[in-house]
């Protein structure tokens, strides 16, 4: 009598979207792109697998930020059950908020020991769509021993970046080493871009693209003249083919010791303290450069879709994913910035990522990209800035004919409202 009622009792809650099917099921997880990410994401879901009796598998999505929200809106719009766990940038909830689960009923309120801004920027419409899980902003890597050889200070503009970056460029070829660059970053036309870009304009005083009350700001001088600058470091302090780099491509010219300087994640922090990194022990960390320093803000969440059959059992697994446990053992392998304030005192995360201590400021002073201002139209927003921004660097427009051009297709994407 009482295995009935017990079995009776579980099917109800399942029902209710509250329980754990007495079935072992299997749950699909994003988890990538980096080789770090997958490492850490898969570790920590197998270890919630093993507790549950739930079996997980993992959907490796594109590497592109731009191209992987191409592919989970193509998934939703034939309502497909195949992913349950899904990666979301912070630039997607509102976005996408027509097709992911509402977590609070099984949150149980833990959403609150996370930072309020990034909890804010999870919720539409009351509805948390997704668990903060990590949080970045862009930073500056450099060779502490080169600048000290040279004798040469960290930058603070980009200007001082630009020259500090000529003459080690020119020290170490006339060595040699003829591969060796200034300056490395994220310069293909996808959503990584934006986010450099972005750190150029407002770092010079050009403001965000869209402001806040939603007004088109992006066509000034100082917009311009940023992009004219990065548009000057192509095959000079910078690579050509730097116009096809993502983060990755960025993080390996740096880590096989080809490069005095790279904008990057907080991510490759731990990968380039590896064994195998040519650049062990030799790398700083600073805010980026600018007047005043813009750090776009990042990060990653995970969130349930709507069309998850086990969207019980897959928000359970979010919330072992974003817990205290997961994100201290994710910050110490892994330099992946928590999402709980709390965990920023943490003597272990702090002992093993002694950059993490001082990055208050860099999150203090961090620039959100145009997206709540924009809402379902961002991905056009985006995609319209990086364009331009690639156009300028490629030669194909300057700075000046750039930002006139977007703010006039920025105007055909609002019409009458965002």
């Amino acid at each position: 009598m009482k295995k009935t009622l017990s079995k009776t009792l579980a099917s109800l809650l399942l029902a209710m979207g509250l329980g754990h099917s007495a079935q072992a099921v299997e749950i699909t997880i994003t988890c990538g792109p980096s080789g770090s990410d997958v490492e850490f994401c898969l570790k920590h879901a197998n270890a919630w697998a093993a507790k549950t009796g739930h079996s997980i598998k993992n959907f490796s999505p594109p590497s592109s930020p731009t191209e992987k929200l191409a592919l989970y809106r193509q998934l939703f719009a034939a309502q497909s059950g195949d992913i349950d766990v899904l990666q979301v940038d912070t630039a997607w909830p509102g976005v996408l908020k027509d097709h992911l689960q509402d977590l609070k009923p099984f949150s149980k309120g833990l959403e609150n020991q996370h930072f309020p801004a990034i909890v804010a920027n999870n919720t539409v419409g009351g509805r948390l769509l997704a668990m903060p899980w990590y949080t970045d902003a862009g930073l500056l890597y450099y060779r502490k021993d080169l600048l000290t050889q040279y004798k040469l200070p960290v930058p603070t503009s980009w200007e001082e970046l630009t020259a500090i970056a000529q003459k080690v460029q020119a020290g170490e070829r006339a060595k040699g080493d003829k591969d060796f660059h200034g300056y490395v970053f994220q310069g293909k036309a996808y959503e990584g871009l934006s986010c450099n870009a972005l750190e150029w304009v407002s770092g010079s005083g050009g403001g965000t693209v869209v402001d806040a009350q939603g007004q088109i700001t992006v066509n000034n001088a100082q917009a311009a003249k940023a992009l004219n600058m990065a548009a000057s470091w192509i095959g000079t302090i910078a690579p050509v083919g730097v116009l096809n780099y993502e983060e990755e491509e960025a993080r390996g010219v740096f880590q096989n010791a080809n490069a005095l300087f790279m904008r990057n994640w907080p991510y490759a922090w731990a990968l380039l303290q590896k064994d195998d990194s040519l650049v062990k022990g030799k790398v700083g960390i600073a805010k980026l450069p600018g007047q005043p320093s813009a750090a776009t803000l990042g990060g990653w969440h995970l969130g349930v879709s709507k069309y998850s059959k086990n969207a019980a059992i897959a928000a359970d697994l979010v919330m072992y994913m974003t817990s205290a446990q997961v994100q201290k053992a994710r910050a110490i392998g892994g330099s992946f910035n928590p999402t709980l304030p709390a965990l920023y005192q943490d003597k272990d995360i702090v002992s093993a990522n002694d950059f993490m201590s001082s990055l208050s400021e860099v999150f203090a002073n961090s620039v959100a990209r145009p997206t709540t201002a924009t809402g379902l139209k961002y991905p056009q927003v985006s995609q319209s800035f990086y364009n331009a921004a690639h156009e300028v660097m490629s030669k194909r427009a300057t700075g000046e004919e750039a930002v006139k051009k977007l703010e006039s297709r920025l105007k055909q994407i609002r019409r009458k409202h965002w």
